[in-house]
C-alpha cells in the first residue's frame, strides 16, 4: 500500500465505525462476541442499515435469521465437501459426483508423484483458502502448495460471517479429478442453482474465473435473462449466452436436493453434456451481499418461509 492509500484508509478507519468494525472483525478482534451481536454489527457495517430479525423481509436479512435459528446438525454434513459425497450418492448416485483422487489429514501426508497430470486440491471446510488448481504437476512448487493448504487448514470459517455449519467440520484435504466445459476449455462453469425449499427458482452462471473477472449473470429456466444483479442490468440488450441442452434436469436435481431447505444454493457443473454435483450453500456471501439489486433482495426474501426457531 502506498502512503496516499495508507492515510485514506486511516482515515476512513478513524471516522468510518461501520470500517473500522469490519478492519477489526478480520483482525479477530471480535472472535469471542456472541453470534446474534456480531451479525448485527456486520450487517450495519456491510449493508448500511440495522438488521431486522423479528420481521426479516429481505434475502439477505433472512439469511442471517437461519444462521442464529434454522441451526440443522445435517447442515454439517451438507456443508462439508467430502463427507457431502455420501449424501449425494444417496439421493443421485456416484455418477454425480466429481472422481476423488485422495483424502488426508495433512498436507504432508500427499504423495505428488502419485497423482495425475491435473487435479484440484481443496480444503473440505471452507471456500477458496488453501485451494490449489494444477494444470502442469511437473510445474508446481511442492513446498508452496503445502503451505496453501495449512493455511487453509488452520482457517476458521465459522467465524467471518458466523455460518455455524462450518463450526465442527472434521478438516480434511480433498483431491479431485481436473474437470473442463469441453476438452480444451479453459474453464469449468458453475451453474448456481437458487432453491427454495424443493422450487429451483433461477441459476446463475459463473463464468471466465480463470480471467481475475469472474462474470455472474441469472437466467430463469426458460433460458430468459434475469437482471438480479449488477452485471445483469448492465448486459446489452438482447444479451444471452448457449444454453445447455440439459438444463431443465439440471433444474431438477437442484430441485429435488433442496428439498426441505427454506434456501440453500445447489452448485452444478455441465462436462461434456454430464452432470456433476459442485457443493450446497446455504447462506451466498454469508447474508451480506450487496451486488444483488434491492428488488432481488425482496423478491429472494419473498420465496423463503421461515421455519419455526430451531
Amino acid at each position: 500500500m502506498n502512503i496516499k492509500k495508507y492515510f485514506i484508509a486511516l482515515n476512513k478507519y478513524l471516522r468510518d465505525p461501520g470500517y473500522r468494525f469490519l478492519v477489526r472483525a478480520d483482525a479477530g478482534r471480535y472472535d469471542k462476541m456472541p453470534d446474534e451481536e456480531y451479525i448485527r454489527r456486520k450487517f450495519r457495517a456491510k449493508m448500511g442499515k440495522e438488521l431486522d430479525l423479528d420481521t426479516p423481509e429481505t434475502f439477505n436479512e433472512k439469511l442471517q435469521w437461519l444462521k442464529l435459528f434454522n441451526r440443522r446438525p445435517e447442515y454439517t454434513v451438507m456443508a462439508d465437501k467430502y463427507l457431502v459425497r455420501g449424501y449425494i450418492e444417496e439421493k443421485l448416485g456416484k455418477e454425480f459426483l466429481i472422481p476423488l483422487l485422495g483424502v488426508w489429514d495433512d498436507p504432508d501426508q500427499i504423495d505428488f508423484a502419485a497423482l495425475p497430470d491435473r487435479f484440484v486440491l481443496k480444503c473440505n471446510h471452507n471456500s477458496g483458502l488453501g485451494m490449489f488448481i494444477c494444470k502442469d504437476r511437473d510445474k508446481i512448487d511442492e513446498n508452496k502448495v503445502r503451505a496453501g493448504l495449512r493455511k487453509g487448514l488452520a482457517q476458521d470459517y465459522y467465524l467471518p460471517g458466523r455460518e455455524w455449519p462450518y463450526k465442527d467440520i472434521p478438516r480434511k484435504i480433498i483431491c479431485e479429478k481436473y474437470m473442463t466445459d469441453y476438452p480444451g476449455s479453459p474453464d469449468f462453469t458453475d451453474y448456481k442453482f437458487f432453491c427454495f425449499n424443493g422450487k429451483a427458482d433461477c441459476v446463475m452462471l459463473c463464468l471466465e474465473r480463470s480471467s481475475g473477472d469472474t462474470k455472474f449473470y441469472f437466467f430463469d429456466r426458460d433460458w430468459n435473462l434475469k437482471r438480479y444483479n449488477i452485471r445483469g442490468i448492465s448486459a446489452p440488450e438482447g444479451f444471452t449466452l448457449p444454453k445447455p441442452e440439459n438444463i431443465d434436469k439440471m433444474f431438477d436435481i437442484a430441485a429435488l436436493l433442496s428439498e426441505g431447505l427454506p434456501f440453500a444454493r445447489i452448485d452444478l457443473y455441465n462436462s461434456e453434456g454430464r452432470i456433476y454435483f459442485g457443493e450446497i450453500t446455504f447462506y451466498p456471501d454469508s447474508g451480506f451481499d450487496p451486488n444483488l439489486l434491492p428488488e432481488t433482495d425482496s423478491y429472494f426474501g419473498s420465496l423463503i418461509h421461515l421455519p419455526e426457531r430451531e
